[in-house]
């Protein structure tokens, strides 16, 4: 049932309101545990000297974030900003051939970097899938590129292949995973469009220009071969307008958004404090709840700055890569819950779309997300962390079309065909609320460790019942119905008339 009104703006007032006290009342929390336990012992490998300004040390636990924007920025930014140049010169003087100097330019960076054995070995995968593709039958494509990932992925083929490539620098290991693992993805896309192909085949030149993009090589996203193969091959290279004056405005808010992340890092240790268990269990129940809250919000800033990063520079190569997941605030649906784009792009239109069709069967449902998360498990690298990951977010998707075709049967549909759209919206935020937390435990567990995750749903949901849990999803609630004014609003923008709500969880104004 859609929303037949908007809630009363005074209602909406108070939420802000009480939101915006609990967010201050939790971030004192963790400023307090940080600032009190800053010379812990547990502390001294991830909380190092930060800036000279503030005069304190800074949370550093995050080797990605460290890398992306500290030890190796200029390394990074070097090799981006060459792609740039040259896309730029050859864009200009020969449009038609500009696919080609990606593909050489991005070959040759990786040559230098990772030394002729991985060349070889990238090129070894790319081969093999480009020879099953031609074959034209999916099954063998996936079976081919799922034998190459698990080779990458399982002990002792993976340590093998990276035996083969000599050479030791600190980001040998973040490369080699990285570039095999979105390689393989990569040429499966390949494979797969290729049997769609009604006439003829793709070619392997065509196949080496879309693997060896470098702002999507070794990191991603990962953008369908369909769609970068249509877009790189577009040689009408015009801007839209203002398209220059966005792409500059949002390069400077990832800046100014990196900034802001790193002054965050020297007054609340959010990364650090979950990994020591000690500290953990002697914390309030509202400090637990801001910690697991920001672990997400951070994860999504950080793919969001990352993908941000490299999204500037596939822009200005005309290109249309896959927007950054969606904020963890703005999610109380499992439909909805990613932290790279890319690969639930590729997921969705390979797999889950692909079986479960419309998703509005039980059984077709079931064995598209198990296959889903089969394949998400083996491209995570298969553990006792995964699994139960995987397990949980799968059940959490399905659950929620049970309760989806629960509530649309009589005599539940009939009630609350009776109530007012106010009514209807307040109480499925109540819903909303309990599983915006199942979502924020299911995947913190990923984040920081199984202890920490086990340890904050004791604490909430059975040590601290009643005040704890009520109070908590009181603030969830007021969130869920800030989201859901905003999702309304938008609906209305795109389209005036009356609609009702398309999925089980999302709502569209009425």
């Amino acid at each position: 049932m859609g929303i037949k009104s908007a809630l009363p703006r005074y209602e909406l007032y108070l939420y802000t309101a009480v939101l915006g006290v609990a967010l201050i009342w939790a971030g004192s929390w963790i400023f307090e545990a940080s600032s009190e336990n800053i010379d812990r012992k547990a502390f001294k490998e991830s909380v190092q000297p930060g800036w000279h300004y503030f005069g304190r040390k800074m949370d550093a636990a995050d080797f990605e974030w460290m890398m992306w924007f500290s030890t190796f920025r200029n390394h990074i930014l070097f090799a981006l900003a060459g792609h740039v140049i040259f896309a730029k010169i050859f864009s200009l003087l020969a449009p038609k051939h500009r696919t080609l100097i990606f593909g050489v330019y991005g070959g040759l960076a990786v040559l230098v970097t990772m030394g002729w054995t991985y060349m070889a070995l990238v090129l070894s995968h790319c081969i093999i899938l480009y020879s099953v593709a031609l074959v034209k039958m999916k099954w063998l494509c996936f079976a081919a590129g799922l034998s190459a990932l698990a080779s990458i992925k399982l002990e002792p083929y993976n340590s093998w292949q990276e035996a083969l490539v000599t050479g030791s620098f600190d980001l040998q290991d973040v490369l080699f995973y990285g570039g095999c693992g979105f390689s393989i993805m990569r040429c499966m896309s390949f494979a797969l469009e290729n049997c769609d192909r009604k006439e003829g085949n793709y070619t392997f030149c065509d196949l080496l220009r879309y693997n060896f993009y470098l702002p999507f090589f070794f990191f991603g996203p990962i953008m369908t071969f369909d769609k970068f193969h249509a877009q790189v091959n577009n040689t009408q290279l015009t801007r839209k307008e203002r398209e220059m004056w966005n792409i500059t405005t949002k390069a400077l808010l990832h800046l100014g958004i990196i900034l802001v992340v790193d002054v965050f890092f020297h007054y609340l240790y959010i990364l650090t404090i979950p990994s020591d268990m000690k500290l953990v269990a002697k914390l309030s129940d509202w400090c637990l709840a801001g910690l697991a809250y920001s672990n997400l919000v951070y994860d999504w800033v950080k793919a969001a700055i990352m993908f941000g990063v490299i999204n500037t520079v596939a822009r200005l190569d005309h290109l249309d890569p896959p927007q950054p997941p969606k904020c963890i605030t703005m999610l109380y649906v499992f439909a909805e819950t990613h932290f790279d784009r890319g690969i639930n792009d590729w997921l969705c239109r390979y797999v889950y779309d692909y079986i479960g069709r419309d998703h509005d069967k039980i059984f077709k449902e079931l064995l598209a997300t198990i296959c889903t998360f089969a394949i998400t498990t083996l491209w995570l690298g298969p553990c006792q962390l995964v699994y139960i990951w995987s397990f949980f977010n799968c059940f959490g998707l399905n659950f929620e079309l049970w309760v989806a075709k629960l509530f649309s049967l009589p005599p539940l549909s009939t009630i609350e065909g009776f109530m007012g759209g106010a009514m209807s919206r307040r109480i499925r935020g109540v819903f909303n609320a309990a599983n915006f937390w199942t979502i924020i435990l299911y995947n913190v567990l990923s984040l920081n460790s199984l202890e920490f995750a086990k340890l904050v749903g004791r604490r909430l949901i059975f040590k601290g019942f009643p005040l704890s849990t009520l109070s908590v999803l009181l603030v969830t609630y007021c969130g869920v119905q800030l989201v859901k004014e905003r999702e309304r609003k938008e609906a209305l923008l795109e389209d005036p008339e009356p609609v009702k709500a398309v999925d089980g969880g999302k709502e569209k104004a009425e």
